[in-house]
């Protein structure tokens, strides 16, 4: 059964790019300062589009993960975007997403993962996860990255590894 999500409308706030230094390749975040339940009907994993400094979107959720609130992730290409890093101000825009996440699969992808038996496993995986191994795939200058790229995708894929 699908969520039922409350429309707030857009809410705006500033933040602060936050990153756990402890932690080797720790992902960077910005703490939403409000409560989902009450903002958006649902405690978890709200489906937003982010808007940074007016600048960059980003679509993503609105997650809890460790700590008393939810959190949106601030992706290294955002952050470069942006010329921000943790420590650093932004201003945020988040507004619902309520549109279908659909991803475009490259050709050459698709074969692979149907060719490997993994299309399926690959298809449960969370938009931002099918995303982001569409996007290192696409990022290959030369054909022979790609492939491999391709490759590694299928064996993580068929492992239960993620690329992030």
């Amino acid at each position: 059964m699908a969520k039922s999500y409350v429309n707030p409308g857009p809410i705006s706030f500033t933040g602060t790019i936050q990153r756990n230094d402890q932690v080797a390749n720790s992902s960077a975040w910005i703490r939403f300062p409000h409560d989902l339940k009450e903002t958006f009907g649902v405690g978890n994993l709200v489906p937003v589009r982010a808007t940074f400094d007016g600048q960059v979107t980003y679509h993503g959720s609105l997650s809890k993960m460790r700590g008393p609130g939810a959190m949106i992730l601030m992706r290294g290409d955002v952050r470069a975007q942006l010329g921000k890093g943790p420590g650093d101000s932004v201003e945020v825009l988040v507004e619902l997403d309520d549109q279908p996440r659909r991803i475009e699969i490259p050709q050459d992808l698709a074969q692979a993962l149907r060719s490997r038996g993994v299309a399926e496993l690959f298809g449960a995986l969370a938009p931002s996860h099918r995303r982001e191994f569409v996007r290192w795939v696409e990022e290959a200058k030369r054909p022979e990255t790609r492939e491999r790229r391709i490759a590694k995708t299928c064996e993580m894929v068929s492992a239960g590894r993620r690329r992030d």
